[in-house]
């Protein structure tokens, strides 16, 4: 194996009810009136980004909003958030870094997000995981079509150099695994917190726990 590709940033660190309560506070704060339970926000993940599940959520409520506007806000409340506070890493994530740099395999976070959302995750990781652990990290603007699309995955295989084959890419959604399938990237799958009973079918294995087992 030449490179590990941790597909975003909840393969890192679990972030998925900090997201929720920041969309519900986006929401107060204009004076909406929605609330996304654990459960509501468990089904609307489904879908990938953080627009389009405000833009149905809207349309199924009859309900007129700028969506845009309002995921800017939830960002915004979000990365406070993350900044103002200490995050471990996920289980078995400093391991299976530590192994891939004993062992000169590359590193890659493949991530479609937005620059500042991984800063606040490098900020909030207190340098238990540094920007200089990774041979690649990716983010919206080097792409055009974001996730379930191969496009960042394609972008990560370029810069590092390997092929799909000479890879294995972490993902925590089943979203995102379609993205590595795409690209012909073996995948594992690290369920998030609200991606727990998901079926990731296209995944050859699935962790609790990383372990070094994932590069067997």
């Amino acid at each position: 194996m030449k490179a590990l590709l941790f597909g975003s940033i909840g393969t890192l660190i679990e972030t998925s009810n900090i997201q929720r309560e920041s969309f519900n506070q986006a929401f107060k704060e204009i004076g909406l009136d929605w609330h996304w339970d654990q459960e509501r926000y468990k089904q609307l993940l489904k879908k990938s980004g953080g627009t389009k599940r405000i833009e149905d959520f809207a349309e199924k409520n009859n309900t007129n909003v700028d969506a845009k506007k309002i995921r800017e806000r939830k960002t915004a409340i979000y990365n406070e958030k993350l900044r103002s506070r200490i995050t471990l890493p996920r289980e078995g994530v400093l391991d299976v870094l530590e192994y891939a740099r004993r062992n000169n395999i590359k590193i890659g976070l493949v991530t479609s997000t937005t620059i500042e959302n991984i800063d606040s995750v490098f900020t909030t990781l207190n340098k238990k995981i540094i920007r200089e652990d990774f041979d690649f990290i990716g983010n919206n603007s080097l792409i055009k079509k974001p996730k379930p699309e191969p496009d960042i995955y394609l972008k990560a295989l370029n810069d590092l150099e390997t092929h799909p084959s000479e890879c294995i890419a972490i993902e925590d959604s089943v979203e995102s695994t379609l993205s590595a399938h795409k690209a012909k990237i073996k995948c594992v799958a690290f369920p998030g917190l609200f991606h727990i009973d998901d079926n990731f079918s296209l995944c050859s294995k699935r962790f609790k726990k990383l372990d070094v087992s994932i590069f067997i």
